[in-house]
């Protein structure tokens, strides 16, 4: 369920599209500045699974939709960081490139209002933005958490659930600030290498929320 650029022709160093990115076929890598986003962490592969692993072929796990087009847009390194820069650059990306959504399972830094107005950017375009509330335990409505707590139309912030229906000891809440919560205790998903891992995070209850919204 990977999006393709259809405008752009693969490896041939050229800017098809003529969208200022060279063969960026299944959306851009802004961490290391290639048209390569293949994920070498593999947090972003079980995110991704929740939202539209493959329904019906008897593998594994199935999504939470099941017609989607997954556009790969990365700006965290292997290592799980990454810059306010490239996190900006990956938002404008995926404004620029129409997204329907975009499913934002990371978090981090003070309030940057650069990132905020890129945030408004893709508000302004109907663009919705889900983002995990945090794993810290604590009230975002006091001690706010980014970019989840940015207060813009388009944020639908979201806390994580167990299998019982309470909230994850580990997840931020927030009465104000964030939006609902969703499972994200235990999570089976893809992975890495074509396996399937449990993961838990508010980065796995944020997925849930996005495959519903889409």
């Amino acid at each position: 369920n990977m999006w393709v650029n259809s405008k752009e022709i693969p490896n041939n160093g050229i800017d098809d599209d003529k969208n200022g990115y060279i063969d960026d076929v299944y959306g851009y890598d802004f961490a290391n500045s290639d048209s390569d986003p293949m994920d070498g962490n593999g947090h972003g592969t079980h995110c991704s699974g929740t939202i539209g692993a493959v329904h019906n072929n008897q593998t594994g796990v199935s999504g939470v939709m099941a017609d989607v087009s997954i556009m790969a847009i990365k700006f965290l390194g292997d290592d799980g960081s990454g810059s306010l820069e490239g996190a900006i650059k990956a938002i404008d990306y995926a404004t620029m490139m129409d997204v329907d959504l975009m499913s934002n399972s990371w978090g981090g830094g003070g309030r940057s209002e650069a990132l905020l107005e890129a945030i408004k950017r893709a508000s302004d375009k109907g663009i919705i933005f889900t983002a995990a509330a945090g794993n810290s335990s604590s009230n975002n409505d006091a001690t706010p958490s980014y970019p989840a707590s940015y207060q813009v139309p388009n944020m639908v912030s979201v806390a994580a659930l167990t299998a019982q229906n309470g909230l994850a000891s580990f997840s931020s809440y927030g009465k104000t600030s964030v939006h609902i919560a969703a499972p994200g205790h235990n999570i089976l998903s893809t992975v890495n290498g074509g396996k399937y891992d449990v993961y838990s995070g508010t980065s796995m209850a944020t997925p849930h929320v996005s495959g519903v919204l889409g």
